[in-house]
């Protein structure tokens, strides 16, 4: 009886024991901060009575915009105040910042939209016109702004797609045509270059500008009978333009018309004494050879020159 009454109380103390012993080292827990959980006014969960949560996704970045925590701050004023100055790129910084507080103004993307072109930021340009075509959906005007400002940044793919939406919008607008005809002889799509200047002509025949572009869009699919007609055309509408007559002279002399060719280059260098290209074009063809009507009407001698042509214009 002795024995069993110490067998159970040696038994009772392992047993507490056991509950106050730790079962293992503790480990330290790192906790790593976490963005503030937003959590919703929904009912509770019926499976769980757990409260549902919902995690927003924090707001986009807008890249048009500059973050600023300036309080009470004009910055319409003073971007104004900075293009007076002729500081457009400070001017710039501040119409950013008012697009910060104010998303969506008008006012201030026109503001970005100008700037933006001129502190030689013309994506920047393109993307406030872009806004605003968003927000005037019967315009085309802003699109063709959009367009060009693609243009300078050199995204002919962007504004091939403005230039068709101005067209969609206002298919009456020879700009429309225009610029998207830029963008294409810009991007190397002769065929849908020429198309849209011709369709420029037909809206506006006495558009000299497009005549150019045509003309040069002939010479680089080396077309150049056409190039001579239709550049010839340019020149009658655009006189003092000197690149037009040195655009004219290439033509001349890919058909090998060599001294219309020179004196084409005369008539560029005359309206325009430092003109590289055109004093370029001149030098060369005083040196080539002067073709001489065959007898059976055809020239001989024709040169193939690598001639210095003047880009597409406005």
């Amino acid at each position: 009886m002795k024995k069993q009454i110490v067998a159970s109380l040696a038994a009772a103390l392992a047993f507490a024991a056991c509950e106050d012993a730790p079962s293992k080292k503790p480990t330290a827990v790192v906790v790593t901060p976490q963005p503030p959980v937003i959590v919703s006014k929904a009912p509770m969960m019926p499976d769980s009575g757990t409260p549902f949560v919902k995690v927003e996704p924090p707001a986009p970045i807008d890249p048009l915009a500059l973050a600023t925590d300036a309080k009470n701050v004009d910055h319409v004023a003073r971007a104004r105040q900075l293009m007076q100055d002729q500081d457009p790129k400070g001017a710039l910084t501040e119409a950013r910042r008012a697009l910060f507080t104010s998303p969506g103004d008008s006012e201030v993307l026109e503001l970005i939209a100008t700037l933006g072109r001129q502190a030689g930021q013309p994506a920047l340009s393109a993307d406030a016109w872009g806004r605003l075509a968003e927000q005037r959906p019967g315009d085309a005007i802003t699109c063709i702004k959009q367009a060009r400002a693609f243009l300078k940044a050199k995204d002919f793919t962007g504004a091939i797609a403005a230039g068709r939406e101005a067209q969609r919008r206002d298919p009456g607008n020879p700009e429309a045509f225009q610029v998207t005809g830029l963008a294409q002889l810009s991007g190397g799509e002769l065929s849908d270059a020429i198309t849209s200047f011709k369709t420029v002509i037909g809206l506006q025949p006495d558009h000299g500008y497009a005549m150019n572009n045509l003309g040069l869009a002939y010479l680089r699919a080396n077309l150049n009978e056409e190039a001579v007609e239709i550049l010839e055309e340019a020149v009658e509408h655009l006189p003092t333009v000197a690149y037009v007559h040195n655009n004219l002279g290439v033509a001349y002399e890919r058909v090998g018309r060599g001294e219309d060719a020179k004196h084409a280059y005369q008539e560029a260098m005359d309206l325009s004494p430092k003109y590289v290209k055109a004093r370029l074009n001149a030098a060369r063809v005083a040196k080539s050879p002067v073709p001489v009507d065959g007898e059976d009407g055809t020239m001989s001698d024709v040169p193939h020159p690598m001639s210095h042509t003047s880009g597409p214009t406005p």
